[in-house]
């Protein structure tokens, strides 16, 4: 038998909203901070609108980067990096083209980047692998690139 404070034995910690948020907030902090280290400029986390969200928007020299931050408890990067679907890959672009449209900046190059983070319950910092221009971007995003 459970409490309510901790998780029945063999369940995911994915069933509480506030740890799923908690869990997705270090996710991206840890992605941020990744990212700082290989040169990028990170301009801003959580951008979102009625229709999506962007996680992190990022500046590589010239490039503004739109990074979707893909976490779990698994090692398995593939699957995770495999989880930004064609239909993600739709909201990502359109989120980006929102943005970019509102700041009159649809003349700049931009990339779409995935950074799969693995957090395995016995190691103390997660694992990271960052997928670079991990896909194009779709529908009427196109003709700007």
């Amino acid at each position: 038998m459970s409490t309510r404070d901790e998780p029945a034995a063999g369940s995911r910690f994915t069933r509480w909203p506030w740890w799923r948020k908690w869990f997705g907030f270090r996710s991206e902090r840890a992605a941020a901070r990744t990212l700082r280290k290989l040169g990028y400029r990170i301009l801003a986390c959580n951008l979102a609108d009625s229709r999506g969200e962007i996680d992190l928007l990022a500046l590589d020299r010239e490039t503004i980067v739109i990074v979707e931050v893909r976490s779990s408890e698994t090692k398995d990067f593939d699957t995770l990096a495999a989880s930004v679907d064609a239909g993600k890959q739709k909201r990502l672009t359109n989120a980006a083209l929102r943005f970019l449209q509102r700041r009159k900046l649809l003349n700049v190059a931009v990339r779409f980047d995935v950074l799969a983070i693995c957090w395995p319950p016995e190691e103390s910092k997660p694992r990271v692998r960052h997928y670079v221009n991990a896909f194009e971007a779709t529908g009427r995003f196109q003709m700007y690139s």
